[in-house]
């Protein structure tokens, strides 16, 4: 009882130097954007769709910089937005517990500040990596400090063009269409396109497969036959998150022939990677993220070893998947090492960039350029899936037109999200650059509403009537200069 007066006591003290910090640094800025009505419908300067880690440090980061008219909307419940307590399934993060994430430069803001106010020092000391189910709840601390202004259980269901308004039909919400000005997709590692299926599943009855992605009943699998395709982070923490929850064997399907072992973009981390991946040659871009994909990013160690101690979990490696067949008691699986029966299969797959199959994009989805339409060409290398129908974005995360003219909405669309990896470097979907991604994306904000409004910031100037002077301060020596004269 006593400790848990002490974490409150230091949690309210944390957030008073929080809120003094943000006052010597007249955060939040004034609010500065004209307000705006259609239709007599309230207008939304912003409205930021996934209150997920991105979103929240979007957001943030709008209503920091004086653009308050903000609106964020998830379509899950509160606290359970993004990964971290859903289909994510690691026990730890990845990342180090030191990097800022999305503090926005601001130190009170820091997972590191809310754990020790909480905590102590020694306790810091000693912890290795944050635990998933403690940073969700520092996200949640994070929406309530910062008052952010986040709807759940509402759900984008289309866009589209209304004169120079963005109107999105919404469910969950009080009305079922709303108008922004701009509007921030902050969703997350599904990007675009959602799940990346395997062709040989998509005739399989969904009884007896799931994405990793997927609300999976781990306690169903007691005791099955489980295969799980796949040697990434993903595929370990399903993998022992079915053999933790009984299942009878799980054996993980890997093509190829050796485990990767070197995460080489940790290697070369660096602020010249966060602020210069953005200003290289398209060239270049393909070449630092076509490596990364082809050496892959291993597992880490505590998660294959989390399925490895397991007696009943094998690794197949070299093994190639040509078919999957439905038989009345599971799966029949053709690999390139043979025959493989099992009562269940996870696709630890991924996501794809491919934004047409989401009905909620289907008025914009063919006129967004993707790297397809120009930005690659042969001589970068072969043609790589995920990378070619990546979307080919603008210098702050803005979309871009397959045809001039088509579609001028998606120059005020902003895909702050996994699938921007390819034009921006990863600043819009980890923790490490989330913060400077941030902050790329309002620049451009900002400086666009500004332009766009540039007219009435002009009568503002014309009309202000606030005089600095007020007539008193000097004697005008102009009659006693003529009276000398004469």
């Amino acid at each position: 009882m006593m400790a848990h007066a002490e974490s409150l006591a230091g949690l309210a003290a944390l957030e008073a130097q929080l809120q003094q910090d943000l006052e010597y640094l007249e955060l939040p800025a004034k609010s500065w954007v004209p307000s705006r009505t259609y239709q007599g419908e309230p207008v939304h300067d912003v409205v930021v769709i996934g209150a997920g880690m991105c979103g929240l440090a979007a957001t943030a980061k709008l209503i920091l910089s004086g653009i308050d008219n903000v609106l964020t909307l998830d379509a899950a419940v509160a606290g359970q937005e993004g990964p971290w307590v859903t289909f994510a399934r690691m026990e730890t993060l990845r990342s180090p517990k030191t990097l800022q994430g999305p503090a926005l430069g601001l130190p009170q803001l820091t997972f590191r500040a809310w754990f020790i106010a909480q905590h102590g020092s020694e306790a810091w000391q000693a912890l290795d990596k944050i635990p998933k189910d403690q940073w969700m709840a520092y996200l949640v601390w994070y929406r309530r400090v910062l008052k952010l202004p986040v709807c759940n259980g509402v759900r984008m269901t289309g866009i589209s063009q209304q004169d120079d308004l963005i109107a999105l039909e919404l469910e969950g919400f009080a009305t079922d269409k709303i108008y922004a000005r701009r509007l921030v997709l902050a969703t997350g590692r599904s990007g675009l396109g959602g799940f990346a299926v395997p062709d040989f599943l998509k005739d399989v009855d969904r009884a007896y497969w799931a994405h990793s992605a997927d609300d999976i009943d781990f306690n169903a699998l007691k005791g099955k036959r489980v295969a799980v395709i796949g040697a990434g982070a993903s595929s370990m923490d399903n993998a022992a998150t079915a053999l933790e929850a009984g299942a009878g064997a799980v054996d993980l399907l890997i093509r190829r022939k050796e485990m990767p072992r070197i995460n080489k973009m940790t290697g070369i981390g660096s602020q010249g990677v966060v602020h210069g991946m953005q200003h290289l040659p398209d060239a270049w871009k393909w070449k630092f993220v076509d490596y990364t994909a082809t050496t892959q990013t291993p597992p880490p160690r505590s998660s294959t070893l989390r399925v490895s101690r397991h007696a009943n979990a094998r690794f197949f490696l070299n093994c190639g998947i040509r078919a999957v067949k439905q038989e009345k008691e599971g799966l029949l699986i053709e690999t390139t090492q043979g025959e493989m029966r099992y009562d269940y299969l996870i696709a630890a797959t991924g996501f794809t960039n491919s934004f047409n199959g989401r009905p909620e994009f289907a008025a914009i989805a063919p006129h967004i350029r993707s790297w397809a339409d120009g930005r690659y060409q042969p001589e970068m290398g072969a043609p790589r899936a995920g990378m070619t129908d990546a979307p080919d974005l603008g210098p702050s995360f803005e979309f871009r037109e397959r045809v001039a003219g088509s579609c001028p909405l998606l120059a005020h669309i902003y895909c702050f999200n996994d699938a921007a990896m390819l034009t921006h470097g990863k600043v819009s979907g980890d923790i490490p650059a989330v913060s400077a991604g941030a902050d790329r994306l309002v620049r451009g904000i900002t400086a666009s509403l500004f332009a766009e409004d540039v007219d009435s910031h002009f009568a503002s100037l014309v009309a202000y009537d606030k005089p600095e002077l007020e007539g008193d301060e000097w004697t005008d020596s102009t009659p006693l200069l003529q009276e000398n004269a004469l």
